[in-house]
């Protein structure tokens, strides 16, 4: 409903646990290529959602504001802190470099290397429905991980934005993939074995 009017504006296709097991096995397969890509590569397509995130921002906010409520300031507020956590992540892959350590110890030399955990997952609130999701998404994918997203059911459109805004930036299809539904789907996120996170 838009809150400001009462009208309804969208309905929400719940997704069923069948659905979850689809965008799983979407998510593990792109997950290994996007893990295997050159870190300043996933960092180029942050760097081109944050643009995009900037370019839409009115966009956002009229679509936040009319599905969630908030007067329009407050919603650019959302998208904004959303949007500087975007920021940091532009910069992880350059924290995502091994140690070496030489003689740590007699004839012990220590290398570290930092690895993707895998398929992670998101499962974000009503009430900051740019904000949160970002702050999810954004470090995850960033790190090589592909993720899953269950935004809120109440007011699901600025994250399915987001997830169209990221593929325009350039990340590759099935890294980051969003799931409908209510406690049902969350179920199923909790118990999926192949979800690390």
């Amino acid at each position: 409903f838009d809150p400001n009017t009462g009208a309804v504006q969208a309905r929400v296709v719940l997704g069923t646990p069948d659905d979850l097991k689809v965008a799983v096995e979407s998510a593990v397969t792109a997950q290994k290529a996007w893990a295997a890509t050159n870190p300043q590569r996933r960092a180029r397509v942050m760097f081109e959602f944050k643009r995009l995130l900037e370019v839409h921002m009115d966009e956002l906010a009229h679509m936040l504001s009319s599905e969630h409520g908030k007067v329009i300031s407050d919603s650019k507020g959302d998208i904004q802190r959303g949007l500087e956590v975007v920021e940091f992540a532009c910069g992880i892959p350059h924290l995502l470099k091994g140690e070496h350590t030489q003689g740590a110890g007699p004839g012990i030399d220590v290398f570290s290397m930092r690895q993707a955990l895998g398929v992670v997952a998101g499962i974000t609130p009503f009430n900051f429905p740019a904000m949160i999701p970002m702050w999810m998404f954004a470090p995850a994918l960033a790190c090589g991980n592909a993720f899953i997203l269950k935004p809120s059911e109440r007011d699901p459109s600025v994250p399915l934005r987001l997830a169209e805004l990221l593929i325009e930036a350039g990340l590759p299809a099935g890294v980051l993939n969003v799931v409908q539904g209510d406690k049902e789907m969350v179920d199923a996120i909790l118990d999926h074995p192949d979800i690390k996170a």
